[in-house]
């Protein structure tokens, strides 16, 4: 992780180097947290991955750099940099990286 980054709002921030790769490692670093959601920065080594998990959160995944594999609810869904996609709230979902991959996480509490 780039501990020299500091991150302060209303200033411009160098997203992927928020966090960096590590052999054999899923990095993350909050970015912002408030009791109605974060927003995370992701770097996940090929072939690291989060298990299959529920929250209360509907989530956003930008990808930001390399290829990961989402699946919702066992439906598998391939995402490249530039691309994002919605896992909604109390939805089984899981994350593997495809590639060494980056992503921003943005997660919103559902109702």
């Amino acid at each position: 992780m780039k501990e020299d980054i500091e991150i302060v709002p209303a200033t411009a921030l160098p997203v992927d180097e928020l966090a960096v790769y590590q052999k054999g490692a899923v990095v993350s670093r909050i970015v912002m947290e408030k009791p109605t959601g974060t927003v995370t920065f992701f770097a996940f080594d090929e072939g690291q991955k989060l298990s299959e998990h529920t929250t209360p959160f509907d989530a956003l995944v930008w990808v930001t750099d390399g290829e990961a594999e989402i699946i919702i609810s066992g439906k598998a869904v391939y995402l490249k940099k530039g691309e994002m996609i919605i896992m909604p709230a109390h939805e089984p979902h899981a994350v593997k990286a495809v590639t060494k991959f980056k992503m921003i996480l943005t997660m919103i509490r559902s109702h």
